[in-house]
């Protein structure tokens, strides 16, 4: 039989042999249910390799293969926290595993293992053990290299990692102690011992500029830097687009395309160009060209294995880790102006009420007329005689056909019933050293939304051309509210007197409602917040089931080929189509790869196998970059606030928790945690639902959204945290006090019930009426108090108990005395004699 022409099993039909034997079987055992050919046997060989190493199958002592989770054994990757204690995120996608720090001991974050489930805890959540470590993931990490008492180690930057390395005097190198460093571990961890490693590479002090971003790469482990193969094959493409490239593709050089983007942007993926359609009344035809990645990395490639690892450009203050080789993503695969460039293109038909009428993919060739900004933009159609409008010359006319469109396609998002979100973007401003000199808001406008709505109408022509053709791909799926995420959502809206429509399945509309509904209330941003709460996160994957938050039944990402890896992949999808074949993925399993065969036919199943293999594996580089960034920014903020330690600042709870509040001050924009030992000495009870802390004696509550002053009382730039602290203002005595009347009567009280204090709303009203800024707190208390645990609240609850019983003992007392008469002539006695 041709190479070309095996069929080999998936890892699916060998658990499939493996679940249907009732004993564990042999390979040849096994080969014989999958009825393999000689030719397939040492391909099957390396799968089932793999399969070991990757924990599903457990070889026994004679060697015969068996399932893992027949065994009792669960197979997963290792997630740490920084408490010490780690779960395990399970393959079979069950509930994560519980556990404890002392089983954390023999693992690194990452590492993927084997693990026995051995009980539940107290809330129900499993707990277990670890079998065997199959796989170690952490060989190399950053962090600060420390002298304890003559001892070097290194302390990791990433906090999920407890473990200290160990580093002998002579794997030191030129590092010195105070240094960040990475780390090569050379002996892992066990439960008696710790981790050895040797320093590979001295970054430099901790304060030095650009350091945070050169630890948050190498601590997510994004990569950074292209190999030889990949800058090799880069610079063999050539600067300009040659005349052989423009076979078979249309000539749009005469169309007068233009690309709008932010002031700062160095790679332009998309250019525009809006005219009002011959074909349909008072309609639009409207082009969307996408620069062709696909044209120039071509899957296999080393370029194109660099691009798959890293799965997205990632951005940061002043630099960009871009997912490929600066000659693509910045020379010819952007689409400058007033050169030529290869383009995929979306042309559309709208009709006059937003609809997409019709549309057709095709690959072109263009050549930009002007590279526009979102303020050029906005500054010429809101002044059509403005400079900036005269100075786009040509162009102006077609930037208006653009937003008269835009307009149409807003109108039609509305009734569509997507959701349109207020929230505040910000953007960090830098010093000369790269770090923070303020932080403002940016402020979006129809320029920023009038591409977002053109990309929006292509993205949808991609998802609807390859669900029409039945052809696999990566949708961007975005599903509705859980069940349980929908009935906390209900239960919260109750409380504000408000209904969410849909019954148990709401739609994006009764969503949509909803947000009118509250428009202008003071607690709009609460609600908001609930809202978007209550919704799960986009993903990558080939099953469609549409895009909640859009309001789309089927959407794809099709516009910025250059920076996201799903996007190349729907390109791919889209010209296989085109020319009448079919795009299938390569497997992403490193040790499938080198045998790799792109001529051999796949079945249907392997084929959804590989597309689901990419939807997850790019769902979670998007989650790498976005923690980076966070990363990053988080210590930037953090280095912003050290010298601001002891300001009082306002704020608004931004999030809560169990442990204390979150919250976001107004004028900087920085987060910080209010831990729940802050907020008084009684116990504070969580409500998931509701969002909020509510005090078990005083009755006082803090939501979400609630304004408050704190002042920032701890940076801590290793766990990049800011610490704050509640300020007193009026005390909470003093609003319990019934206020005195001009004819000395006590005045009506606030609502109570049971004896606390609920109507939060009448004793913040009592505190602008004072003229008073400060938040609603509790009693002020001695500052060594560090209250809220229920040990406290037990005892004085047991000192009450006992005061009230000594109280009644001596009235006891005292009844017994008045009881006694005086003798005649005799003074009242204070107590009655000992009989004799």
């Amino acid at each position: 039989m041709h190479k070309t022409e095996i069929k080999i099993p998936s890892r699916e039909d060998i658990l499939a042999v493996l679940r249907q034997a009732q004993a564990p079987l042999t390979r040849e055992q096994v080969y014989e249910h999958l009825k393999l050919s000689e030719d397939q046997v040492p391909i099957i060989e390396k799968r089932l390799n793999a399969m070991e190493r990757d924990g599903q199958l457990m070889p026994n002592r004679k060697g015969m293969l068996l399932l893992s989770t027949k065994l009792d054994f669960v197979a997963g990757k290792v997630a740490g926290h920084r408490d010490g204690f780690g779960f395990l995120i399970r393959d079979d996608r069950g509930p994560d595993a519980f556990l404890s720090p002392r089983e954390m001991q023999k693992v690194l974050h990452g590492d993927r293992v084997l693990v026995r489930i051995t009980g539940t805890d107290h809330r129900g959540k499993p707990e277990g053990t670890i079998v065997e470590v199959t796989e170690r993931k952490t060989n190399r990490l950053v962090g600060r290299l420390v002298s304890e008492r003559g001892i070097l180690l290194v302390i990791p930057e990433d906090q999920r990692i407890k473990h200290d390395i160990l580093v002998s005097p002579k794997d030191v190198g030129n590092a010195t102690p105070g240094k960040v460093v990475t780390v090569e571990i050379i002996e892992q961890p066990t439960r008696h011992s710790q981790p050895i490693g040797k320093v590979a590479e001295v970054l430099g002090e901790l304060d030095d500029p650009g350091m945070e971003i050169e630890i948050a790469v190498r601590k997510f482990d994004v990569p950074y830097e292209f190999n030889l193969l990949t800058m090799n094959q880069a610079e063999s493409i050539p600067s300009e687009v040659e005349h052989k490239d423009l076979k078979g593709r249309v000539d749009l050089r005469d169309v007068p395309f233009v690309t709008i983007d932010g002031e700062d942007a160095r790679d332009f993926d998309d250019a525009v160009y809006c005219t009002p359609s011959s074909d349909t009344k008072e309609g639009w035809r409207l082009l969307v060209a996408i620069a062709d990645v696909s044209h120039y990395v071509l899957p296999g490639t080393p370029i194109d294995q660099e691009a798959t690892k890293r799965g997205t450009s990632v951005y940061f203050p002043r630099r960009v880790i871009p997912m490929l080789p600066e000659k693509l993503s910045n020379g010819l695969c952007s689409l400058n102006p007033g050169v030529d460039r290869l383009v995929l293109v979306c042309d559309m038909i709208i009709g006059p009420k937003g609809a997409i009428k019709a549309y057709q993919f095709y690959n072109g060739v263009i050549h930009s007329a002007a590279r526009l900004t979102y303020n050029q933009v906005w500054d010429a159609l809101t002044d059509s005689q403005s400079m900036t409008a005269k100075a786009m010359g040509h162009v102006y006319g077609d930037v208006e056909n653009l937003y008269t469109l835009f307009k149409v396609l807003f109108e039609s998002r509305q009734r569509r019933g997507a959701m349109e979100i207020d929230t505040v973007e910000t953007q960090v401003m830098l010093d000369p050293d790269g770090k923070i000199d303020k932080i403002v808001a940016k402020r979006r406008n129809d320029a920023h939304r009038l591409i977002e709505e053109c990309m929006l109408a292509a993205n949808v022509c991609a998802a609807d051309f390859l669900e029409r053709s039945k052809h696999p791909s990566l949708y961007r799926v975005h599903e509705g509210p859980t069940v349980e995420k929908l009935q906390n959502l209900r239960t919260f809206l109750r409380s504000v007197a408000l209904t969410l429509d849909g019954g148990d399945d709401p739609t994006s509309l009764d969503y949509a409602n909803l947000m009118k509904k509250i428009q202008g209330r003071p607690d709009q941003a609460l609600l908001q917040t609930m809202m978007l709460r209550s919704m799960q996160q986009a993903i990558y994957t080939p099953h469609n089931s549409g895009h909640f938050g859009l309001a789309y039944p089927a959407y794809a990402h099709f516009t910025s080929p250059i920076r996201r890896y799903p996007d190349l992949m729907v390109h791919r999808s889209i010209k296989a189509l085109l020319g009448g074949k079919r795009y299938v993925p390569m497997p992403l399993d490193e040790r499938e790869f080198e045998d790799y065969d792109p001529k051999r036919k796949v079945d249907k199943a392997e084929e959804i196998s590989r597309w689901d293999q990419s939807g997850n594996w790019f769902s979670s580089t998007e989650r790498r970059a976005d923690e980076a960034s966070r990363d990053v920014m988080s210590w930037l903020k953090c280095f912003f606030m050290k010298e601001r330690v002891g300001d009082t600042f306002q704020g608004h709870v931004s999030g809560v928790t169990s442990f204390g509040l979150f919250i976001t001050l107004d004028a900087l924009y920085v987060e910080g945690l209010v831990h729940v030992s802050e907020l008084g000495t009684e116990y504070f009870q969580y409500s998931d639902s509701l969002h909020e802390l509510r005090g078990e004696r005083s009755g006082i509550r803090y939501r979400l959204t609630d304004a408050i002053n704190v002042q920032v009382s701890r940076v801590d730039l290793d766990a990049r945290r800011i610490e704050f602290r509640l300020v007193q203002g009026v005390k909470f005595e003093s609003l319990m006090r019934e206020p005195a009347k001009p004819n000395g009567r006590a005045g009506n009280r606030p609502q109570r019930q049971q004896g606390r204090r609920t109507n939060t709303a009448q004793m913040q009203a009592a505190v602008q009426d004072a003229g008073k800024t400060a938040p609603v707190l509790p009693p002020e208390e001695n500052s060594n108090s560090r209250g809220v645990n229920k040990k406290r609240a037990a005892d004085e609850s047991r000192s009450k108990a006992a005061a009230e019983k000594k109280r009644k003992e001596e009235i006891q007392k005292a009844k017994r005395v008045s009881n006694l008469k005086p003798a005649t002539g005799s003074k009242m006695r204070t107590a009655a004699k000992k009989p004799r």
